[in-house]
Parts: structure tokens; C-alpha cells; sequence
């Protein structure tokens, strides 16, 4: 099983499948179980192990295993975890993130930007001359914004995430 008090892999799972789809995989009894024994044992709403079962099967970290009662020809569907590939999925959402990160540090650096005094809006050089430096908003003349503390941020953070 997965350490859940791993807090990078915490915060994935609770980004995925939120505070309840976390209560549900920690209290997840073993082996191979029905969404309504799911249910049962971690104290969820049935609704809720659904949501969250697919969400985990969508990312492939549930397998199901559907199987057909002889008698009554009704389908069970089995279920039990598998984060045996999240290690591969954090490295995929890392690079992802380093690469939006990277991408908006490009766009951050090569505009200017025009704020409204009133926090109304932020634009760029060209929308704000297309308005005459005025808020669309509330008519206040905007003011050049310095974004250069955000750059920085943005700078550190991926530093950060390729160092890490």
C-alpha cells in the first residue's frame, strides 16, 4: 500500500479525489471488495465511493473485476487499489507543472502590464492603450504594474522543482 502520510502524495490523492476520497482509500478494506462494502467500512456515502472509485480507475490506480451471479444474472463489481504506478504519475504531474510554470514565467517576462488602481483588472500594454489607460470597469486611470516579484516567484519555484 501507498504511504498516505507521504504529504506529496497526499496532496495528489486529495487533489484527485478530495477529503472524503482520501478517508475512503485509508479506511479501504483489503482485497477485493464491492463499493457498497467500501462504503460500509469507511464510513463514506455510497455516491461518493463511486465518484471516487472511477476517479482512481480513470487514473489507473483502482482495478475492477465484474462478475456475473449464475443465478440471478446480476453483475458484482469487485474493487481493490493499485498505486503501484504513482510514483510515474507524480514525475508526469511534475513535468507538466514545470512546464506551465515555464510557459507563464516566458509570458510574465515579456509583457507589460497596466493594473486599475481599484483591482478592477490587470492588462496588457496593448489593451491598455486600446482603453486609453482607463479601467474598463470603473473609468480610473491604470497604473504600470511591476510584476517583477512574481517573476521572481515563478523563478524560485522552478528552480525548486528542477533541483528537486
Amino acid at each position: 500500500m501507498v504511504d498516505l502520510n507521504d504529504k506529496v502524495i497526499r496532496g495528489f490523492l486529495m487533489s484527485l479525489v478530495g477529503e472524503e476520497g482520501l478517508k475512503m482509500i485509508e479506511n479501504m478494506p483489503e482485497g477485493e471488495v464491492t463499493d457498497e462494502e467500501i462504503s460500509q467500512k469507511s464510513g463514506v456515502l455510497l455516491n461518493t465511493v463511486r465518484r471516487t472509485l472511477f476517479i482512481l480507475y480513470e487514473n489507473k490506480f483502482a482495478i475492477v473485476v465484474r462478475e456475473r451471479d449464475s443465478n440471478s444474472g446480476w453483475l458484482t463489481y469487485l474493487w481493490h487499489l493499485d498505486f503501484s504506478d504513482i510514483e510515474h504519475q507524480l514525475m508526469r504531474e511534475k513535468k507538466k507543472l514545470l512546464r506551465n510554470l515555464k510557459v507563464r514565467l516566458e509570458f510574465e517576462e515579456n509583457n507589460v502590464f497596466y493594473v486599475c488602481p481599484q483591482g478592477c483588472v490587470r492588462l496588457l500594454f496593448d489593451e491598455a492603450t486600446e482603453t486609453e489607460f482607463l479601467c474598463p470597469m470603473c473609468g480610473e486611470d491604470l497604473a504600470h504594474y511591476d510584476n517583477s516579484p512574481f517573476v521572481n516567484v515563478l523563478k524560485k519555484r522552478i528552480e525548486a522543482l528542477t533541483s528537486a
